[in-house]
């Protein structure tokens, strides 16, 4: 009976090759600058991954890679062979890429390879390799787009068929990557409101680790769509072998990671198909999402800096763009604010030095629909005369007057029982028509699997700036997943609805972002409850979390720094933790992209000195913190301490953050190595956001070194004191 296989991650070539290269058919190659995958088509003429590791320069030895050996039940040896994209029904024990049901019934799915086409795109070589089954009119079309540079790797897979009947898909992976090795941990993040990307390590064994959600669209508050695995030890920062993933979807998502009787790992990321049993009508494509992946074997600390350098180049809206600061006004007013209050706001906006004023929360909606709470307002979208009598242009024309822009917050994809919308509309709502409801947070979801549902969502965003084309920041924020599921427009094809929704979603987002290109968008689910690739598209940055609790955050920042860079992740100064120091708070927030929302009256004249300085160095620095190379040099998870540190991209600059967080009763501390700087060259050491009247106490402050001395010997940037910060630029000489 033929058992399926991977070959090994490691590039041992000391395996055992039963087939020649002369009984091959074909070699396939998914190559960047420093990673292979390699398939081969198979004399079964179905396709097997045999190669998943560091790139091979000398192509002459690839014929010679083979399927590693095992023991079969007698004790003979024989081929191990796992399947690229295998399918239900057909002699594999485990978990499938694909389930089909076909229009009679019959559940198995045999994939042939047909050919492969190749084609480049921005960045790298997109691989398109076509497989289809030989009884049934299904065909699967597998894409792999490999960015050269950046180590990077995306795929994603495309189903069609032309049956005469609709077939049900029970499961639709993306892809299927396979691992050999003895030992493998993996690194999830756990999540919840306030509590996002908490690191979690485990020993994976025998049998499957399932990690996914079943909240539709705020798909990512219990755990978050990125994963890593240790191969042989725990995910360490500079050495090792790792793999790092995450799949690009806005909704329900699912990683299976399972390891067979042979200690082989199969990672198989895709849509959740917990209630989704999807019908797929004849002559239509479902596209999965997008599952991108890289491997180091430094540890993860160079696979961050491959995905922020990818990220930044081609999958974040405006990835290469300068980003803006902002005042939000939510922490201040909340609801209780009118035109004169807002005006007063955007004037210490100014005063400031940021370039924007964020309206948040509370501006739409009237009379007993007046959005004064949570519990009335979303989905009417007029603005609240009693409140802002001159509308949404008199804010813009204030904002004008102060010399700051004008952004604003909005949720179109929810409503409130409380609104016109849905006494309007009850059919665009999701819920059930035979129970009684339940409201999360006072709301319910409209239903974005209606393509008039998702033209009203998008002219919630159209209708604002056709009156208002001086508008430019959006804030887009989604804070319940979907309850009561069911949906009035897909009838009969209820598994269809979580798919559709999340792509109705989607889809919006994407007319949005094509018909305003320009505009900053900040994505954001009751904090970082949606934070994926493909919402990245088409959006500047996310909202990592509603905590805003310096402490917290610099572990929130932490876990999101090593799939994202600075410049997607918004960090607010606020009045979480009046514990901490004005200072504290502010250089917390400068390791991302920095804003604040906060009363500026609560501030002291100095505080306020310090932070309109913080702003100006942040700026300066943006050619490190935004655009040039982070390198985690200290742990909060492993010490009372934390310190990072980011270099331009020609190294002529660099800054370090240094955090004591809370730091035991005359503990040792010990230097702090930087990474990433020019070792021959020499650098100026300038501490900076210090408080007005405040001097350095750092021993080489104003001192000119080389750049080997700071990434050899290192700097004390630590000390005993409880929640204190530390910024050193660093200038090459």
């Amino acid at each position: 009976m033929k058992r399926k296989y991977i070959v090994s991650i490691l590039i041992s070539m000391a395996c055992i090759c039963l087939s020649s290269a002369a009984s091959r058919q074909q070699i396939l190659r998914i190559s960047t600058d420093r990673l292979d995958l390699i398939m081969e088509v198979a004399d079964d003429n179905r396709l097997y991954q045999i190669y998943f590791g560091e790139h091979l320069t000398d192509t002459t030895d690839m014929a010679w890679i083979g399927r590693p050996v095992c023991k079969s039940d007698n004790g003979t040896l024989e081929k191990r062979q796992r399947e690229v994209y295998s399918c239900s029904g057909n002699e594999d024990y485990f978990e499938p890429a694909l389930g089909i049901v076909h229009a009679d019934g019959n559940r198995s799915t045999y994939l042939y390879f047909q050919g492969i086409d190749k084609r480049p795109v921005e960045g790298g070589e997109e691989t398109i390799i076509r497989l289809a089954d030989d009884r049934y009119p299904v065909k699967v079309d597998l894409h792999y787009v490999a960015y050269s540079k950046e180590n990077i790797i995306k795929t994603w897979s495309v189903i069609s068929h032309n049956e005469k009947e609709a077939v049900r898909l029970t499961s639709f992976n993306s892809t299927m990557l396979y691992l050999d090795a003895p030992k493998y941990y993996l690194t999830e993040f756990h999540s919840d409101w306030a509590e996002e990307m908490r690191e979690k390590t485990l020993e994976l064994g025998f049998g499957k680790k399932v990690v996914d959600t079943k909240l539709g669209s705020r798909s990512n508050m219990f755990c978050q769509p990125l994963f890593e695995v240790g191969i042989n030890q725990p995910v360490h920062e500079q050495q090792g072998t790792v793999l790092m993933g995450t799949i690009a979807w806005t909704g329900n998502w699912r990683y299976t990671l399972e390891v067979d009787n042979n200690n082989l790992l199969c990672v198989l990321p895709g849509i959740n198909p917990a209630a989704s049993d999807y019908l797929l009508a004849a002559n239509t494509e479902f596209v999965t999402p997008e599952f991108i992946f890289t491997l180091s074997l430094s540890g993860r600390s160079q696979a961050s800096r491959d995905f922020h350098d990818w990220a930044r180049r081609y999958q974040i809206k405006d990835g290469m763009g300068r980003r803006v600061t902002l005042l939000n006004n939510w922490e201040n007013t909340y609801f209780d604010f009118d035109e004169a209050k807002l005006a007063e706001c955007m004037r210490e906006a100014k005063g400031l030095g940021v370039d924007l004023f964020l309206l948040d929360d509370g501006w739409f909606g009237n009379d007993e629909n007046a959005r004064n709470s949570d519990k009335a307002g979303l989905g009417d979208w007029g603005v609240n005369r009693s409140k802002l009598p001159n509308g949404i242009p008199g804010l813009v024309k204030a904002a004008e007057q102060a010399g700051v822009q004008f952004g604003i917050w909005i949720e179109p994809e929810m409503i409130n029982p409380k609104s016109e919308l849905f006494k309007k509309h009850p059919d665009w709502v999701i819920t059930l028509p035979n129970r009684e409801t339940y409201y999360y947070r006072n709301q319910l979801v409209l239903d974005l699997a209606n393509p008039k549902v998702q033209d009203y969502v998008f002219k919630v965003v159209e209708d604002i700036m056709t009156e208002n084309p001086e508008v430019a920041f959006f804030k887009w924020d989604c804070n319940s997943p979907i309850t009561n599921i069911y949906s009035p427009y897909e009838k009969a094809q209820q598994g269809n609805l979580y798919i559709d929704h999340a792509r109705g979603v989607m889809n919006v987002m994407k007319r949005v972002a094509e018909k305003y290109p320009d505009i900053p968008m900040m994505l954001c689910s009751g904090g970082g409850g949606r934070c994926d690739y493909e919402a990245m598209k088409h959006f500047t940055e996310f909202w990592c979390s509603d905590n805003t609790d310096p402490v917290e955050r610099i572990f929130i920042q932490w876990g999101f720094s090593q799939f994202f860079p600075a410049k997607a992740m918004c960090a607010h100064v606020t009045s979480w933790n009046k514990d901490s120091s004005i200072k504290f708070r502010t250089d917390v927030a400068s390791m991302c992209k920095l804003g604040f929302d906060i009363g500026l009256k609560e501030m002291s004249d100095k505080e306020l000195e310090y932070c309109r300085k913080a702003i100006s160095n942040w700026r300066r620095l943006n050619p490190a913190i935004m655009d040039g190379d982070l390198y985690r040099l200290v742990s909060p998870y492993e010490t009372n301490h934390m310190a990072v540190n980011y270099v331009s991209k020609d190294r002529s600059s660099a800054v370090m953050f240094a955090y004591d967080i809370h730091p035991r009763f005359s503990e040792t501390v010990h230097r702090v190595c930087l990474q990433g700087l020019e070792a021959k060259a020499r650098y100026k050491i300038t501490e900076i956001n210090l408080m007005p009247g405040s001097l350095s106490e750092l021993q080489l402050d104003g001192k000119v070194v080389s750049g080997e001395y700071l990434m050899k010997v290192g700097l004390d940037v630590f000390t005993g004191k409880q929640m204190s910060s530390r910024v050193i630029e660093l200038t090459k000489q």
